[in-house]
């Protein structure tokens, strides 16, 4: 596939006032946009292999990476590397990010 419509593709529901929808992937490369309520909070975690970088599209954040803590809006964005750990708390209804990851996350994929 060359080309993402996004009104043709539909959110995933992730629950806890989380939203996801795959823009388009690779192997080595995959762009997701996860939306989020006020409040909602995406869990501190790090990954084995995957390499991130969020970017703010919409909204603001209160990103959390290795303890580091700061406010991110439109246009700013993290770097996580593999094995460092990263999690962000929606500051406004309907904030967005767009995720790039390397390699692909293959859990992401329907089954």
């Amino acid at each position: 596939m060359n080309y993402f419509d996004s009104t043709a593709t539909p959110w995933t529901d992730l629950g806890g006032g989380l939203r996801r929808k795959i823009v388009g992937h690779t192997p080595q490369l995959m762009s997701v946009i996860m939306q989020f309520d006020k409040g909602a909070v995406g869990t501190p975690h790090a990954h084995e292999v995957h390499d991130q970088i969020a970017y703010v599209v919409a909204g603001s954040f209160e990103a959390n990476i290795n303890g580091e803590v700061r406010v991110l809006r439109l246009g700013d964005a993290f770097i996580a590397p593999h094995h460092t750990t990263h999690g962000v708390v929606a500051l406004e209804q309907d904030s967005m990010l767009l995720d790039q990851f390397s390699p692909r996350r293959d859990d992401y994929l329907p089954s």
